[in-house]
This record gives structure tokens, sequence and C-alpha cells, in this order.
């Protein structure tokens, strides 16, 4: 972070000399110093955004928007920020400040309705979608087009949308795991593991989706896990997972010995199965 600022300071220094020099226009170099200004202040947004801690990008972002309060960029870069950060509450807020700036476009009010969706605002957020043309046609405001279908159970429209969002990204991981788990909640289980096994496929660090694979096998009466790349933490959680189904289809005794294998695999870290173990066994001797 400190290489472009030096990198700054050494050409304000030459252009400085230049123009005492050679009689530059004093101008001339001042323009040029502003562009190199916005150059380094751009990398140090970018760099903020992406920034480790999100709550450190939010008050580097409130400084500067303070400032500069019409730029939209800095705006923007507020709002985003704010998700990050998961409060969603303020990134409401923020959006709609962006919204009111010269500039801003449609791909800002699907970072509305997707601020809206994350602080519970389903309603708001379903309308915001709708005042956007179908012309837009994007990754997220498919999305979420898909999650508002989902919340009113209407599936043709839910899967129409999911599909249309799978082909419009490089990494559709997360959104297959979304789908999948709208097929679990629907009780279509074949269609949700295949959709889960996809989404393991592109991304097999992708915990939730390994989770609800085996939610959606366990909930076929098939209590093996599958094959795929886990950590032994992983496979104690997933086990569990797996023993915690059993239980609730009425293979009480399949769950224990689900459980037992989860305590075998990380004795130490999975104290979940042992409670559960636990009370399973109480409850049979009383």
């Amino acid at each position: 972070m400190r290489h472009p600022i030096l990198v700054c300071l050494g050409l304000a220094a030459m252009l400085g000399a230049a123009a005492c020099e050679k009689g530059i226009d004093k101008n001339a170099v001042d323009r040029k110093l502003q562009d190199l200004n916005v150059i380094d202040e751009s990398d140090l947004n970018d760099l903020m955004l992406t920034s480790s801690d999100p709550n450190e990008s939010v008050a580097y972002f409130q400084r500067a928007t303070k400032g500069k309060p019409d730029r939209i960029d800095l705006q923007r870069g507020l709002a985003t920020s704010l998700i990050r950060a998961k409060r969603p509450t303020e990134a409401v807020a923020a959006w709609r400040r962006v919204l009111e700036l010269e500039g801003a476009n449609d791909g800002d009010k699907v970072e509305l309705a997707d601020a809206l969706l994350r602080d519970g605002q389903w309603e708001a957020a379903e309308t915001m979608l709708d005042s956007i043309p179908p012309t837009h046609e994007t990754f997220k405001r498919y999305r979420l087009e898909a999650m508002v279908a989902d919340s009113h159970k209407e599936w043709k429209k839910a899967d129409s949308f999911y599909e249309t969002a799978v082909g419009l990204t490089t990494t559709p991981a997360s959104v297959m795991n979304n789908w999948g788990y709208s097929k679990l909640t629907r009780g279509d289980y074949e269609d949700a593991e295949k959709l889960f096994i996809q989404a393991i496929r592109q991304d097999d660090s992708l915990f939730t989706a390994k989770n609800n694979l085996v939610l959606a096998r366990g909930a076929q009466g098939n209590y093996s896990l599958p094959v795929m790349p886990m950590s032994q933490q992983e496979r104690a959680q997933l086990l569990y997972s797996l023993g915690l189904t059993a239980v609730k289809r009425g293979d009480v005794e399949t769950g224990k010995g689900l459980f037992r294998d989860a305590i075998e695999t990380h004795p130490q870290y999975f104290e979940a199965a042992v409670r559960s173990l636990r009370a399973l066994e109480e409850n049979v001797a009383n």
C-alpha cells in the first residue's frame, strides 16, 4: 500500500523540478498531479473494498463520503462495505442514497434489492426488483428473483430463474446449492441431491452444499456418506447431520450409530454428537 504513494511523491518531485527548469505552465503541472492523486485514490478504494476487515472498509468510506457526498463511486463503496460487514439495515440506507445520485443505474437497484432481502424486507425487495426493466439480465438479479419466487412457493418461476442465473455465471456453485435447498424444502429429494452434487463439483470447499447433500440422501433413507473431499472435522459434522436425519425418520438405532461414528471421527471437536447420543440413551433407559 506504501509503494503507490511513494511513486506519486517521486513523480510529484520530478514534475515540480521540471516545471522550474523548463518554465512549464504551473497549472498544467497541478493538473498532472491531480490525475495522479485520482489514480492513487482509485487503487486505494479498490483495496479497501477487499480489505480483510470489513468494518475498517466501512470506516474508510464513511470518511470519504463525508468529504465528497456526491461521489457515487464512494457511496457505492460504502454501501458494498456495509453488506460485507453484515450491517444490512445501514446498507439499505446507503444504497438508497446511491440511487439519488447522478449516474445511478439498474445495477444499483439490484444491489438495493439484495440489501433489502438481507434485512428481511422481502416485500420492499420484490417491489424494487419489479421496478427493474426485463432487459437488465444479470446473474444477481435472477438469483434474487428466484429467492423471491421461492418465498411465494412459485416453484416453476423459481426453477426458471435459478436456471437462468446458473447460465449467467462462471461460478454457479452457490446458486446451485440454493436451488437444491429449494428442491429439498419441497420434498423433491432426488433432484435436490443432483443439484448439491453439481454444486460440490463446482466448488468442493462449499460445506453447506455437502451438508445439504447428506440431508437429501438421509431423507431418502440413504445413510452412507457420499464420496467427496472432506476434512475429518467436516466428516464428523456430516455424520452428525445424517444421525439427526435418521432419528427424525424414526431410525433411532441407526442415528445412534452415526453419532458414535461422528464422535470417533473427531472426539475433541464434536461434543454435539456426544450430547445427542447421551440424550437418546437416557431416554431409552427411562
